[in-house]
């Protein structure tokens, strides 16, 4: 399957690592309005694959990504130190008018995986621009934010993230929401196994997994100035889903129609992914405060996609 990375940096570049590595793909095309980073990203990542798999990665301009199977757009601004993903709406609303009607003139038939920030606003932008059936523009959403949570799960309760259920819904960013009652470990609820383990969840875990799920991206920035190891990962993560046709369920987002009181807004549920993108919804039962909490978020990102002319 050839996979197209329209934004070498570090999110893009990140990506088609996991990628090649993985060998999930046979090509891994990268375009980059800075081509020479491009070409430098591809012979860098082409120079690991020997170790790994024999995917090809190269760089090429628009018309390198004909017949993509799958398009990840990474192009756009970065964000800043302090910057909210949504302050960002702006800035990379523009870019992406440019990027798709490029895209789509080579590969009109790719699903467009979006990675940019923020993604669940870039997601139902692009589906606007595109025309695509919602099920074809897929945003990477909180698949991360739920490895997070699941990772601090884990840690917490010294057992594998591989085998803790739990996801964290609405937007990728401040509103997100940790769905902590059908939270669940192997067959069992997160309670019975923090018992049984003697690692009780209290107030005070439930506080600090909380910071560090939903304040991670902040912290990161602040360090290193950038987010991309996990969600390169993550991105990876729905391709292999989408190359495989699994049927896999992943927190990613798209445009539904309704969500509580709200329609036609893009926000992270569980979702089945395959072959041809999204098939199905999958909407959780949650705790009274967790849907309050899924509806001001769906609201929120409602109301900055309305505040964009395209």
């Amino acid at each position: 399957m050839k996979v197209g990375i329209v934004g070498a940096g570090m999110v893009g570049s990140s990506a088609g690592y996991a990628l090649a590595v993985m060998g999930l793909a046979s090509s891994v095309v990268l375009v980059d309005q800075n081509h020479d980073l491009a070409v430098a990203q591809a012979e860098d990542i082409a120079h690991a694959v020997p170790f790994m798999s024999s995917t090809i990665v190269e760089a090429a301009d628009y018309g390198g990504l004909a017949g993509a199977r799958v398009v990840i757009l990474a192009a756009g601004v970065s964000q800043k130190p302090g910057e909210t993903r949504l302050a960002l709406l702006e800035r990379n609303a523009a870019v992406f008018k440019d990027v798709v009607g490029n895209v789509l003139a080579v590969a009109p038939d790719a699903i467009l995986l979006i990675a940019s920030n923020p993604v669940d606003i870039m997601a139902q932008i692009t589906q606007r621009i595109s025309g695509l059936p919602a099920s074809r523009v897929v945003g990477s959403g909180t698949i991360l934010d739920t490895a997070r949570f699941r990772s601090l799960l884990g840690r917490h309760l010294g057992i594998s993230p591989q085998s803790v259920h739990a996801y964290v819904l609405g937007e990728h960013g401040d509103s997100e929401v940790l769905a902590w009652s059908n939270a669940r470990v192997g067959s069992l609820s997160l309670a019975e196994v923090a018992a049984q383990v003697g690692s009780p969840i209290t107030q005070h875990v439930r506080a600090r997994i909380d910071d560090g799920v939903r304040n991670a991206a902040y912290k990161i920035i602040k360090g290193k100035g950038a987010t991309y190891y996990g969600i390169g990962a993550g991105l990876a993560r729905i391709i292999k889903a989408i190359a495989r046709d699994q049927h896999d369920v992943l927190t990613v987002s798209c445009v539904m129609a309704e969500i509580g009181d709200v329609r036609d807004v893009a926000l992270s549920i569980p979702r089945v992914i395959g072959a041809d993108g999204v098939s199905e919804d999958l909407m959780p039962d949650l705790a009274a405060e967790e849907l309050e909490g899924l509806g001001r978020s769906a609201q929120l990102l409602k109301d900055c996609v309305e505040s964009i002319s395209l």
